[in-house]
């Protein structure tokens, strides 16, 4: 875990509003000079804390009419066999998140699609003759209420 001051905590929250902030504009906001700034969020970029930055797009401008959570058990839970499901994962770029959970449920994916008939061909051609898949249920997003990037860092 990385230690955070109140200045890096208000960094970071400017980081995640906005990634395409300048570095003057950035110190400004917290109340520091550009130098020091840049010297900071280096410092956070090679911690681990700030892991990238990404572009914001919006699926339905992009073709991408269909948002699905996917509850998906596995036949076996050996961790050769998990790790195995998180590669063959990894590889479909529909999963959007692959996240294993405890309980009766294994993994939960969010998949995008373009339309119904596209998230059932993978569905049933990529998804659920995946190995080791023994279920999977599905619900399909209504609307988004909340969709926010990155962690509620709190400063004072």
């Amino acid at each position: 875990m990385v230690n955070l001051d109140e200045i890096d905590k208000r960094l970071l929250t400017a980081l995640q509003e906005e990634g395409r902030i300048t570095n003057v504009d950035l110190a400004e906001k917290v109340g520091l000079t550009p130098p020091p700034c840049l010297r900071r969020v280096r410092a956070l970029e090679e911690s681990g804390a700030i892991r990238g930055y990404h572009a914001d797009l919006d699926a339905l401008k992009l073709g991408f009419s269909i948002t699905v959570f996917a509850l998906v058990s596995l036949r076996s839970q050996a961790e050769e066999e998990l790790r195995a499901f998180e590669d063959h994962m990894a590889e479909l770029p529909e999963v959007r998140e692959c996240h294993m959970l405890n309980g009766e449920i294994d993994f939960i994916l969010k998949i995008v699609s373009r339309d119904l008939q596209a998230f059932q061909e993978f569905l049933t051609s990529k998804l659920t003759p995946a190995p080791n898949v023994d279920s999977v249920k599905t619900s399909l997003t209504i609307r988004t209420a909340k969709n926010l990037p990155g962690v509620p860092l709190e400063s004072g």
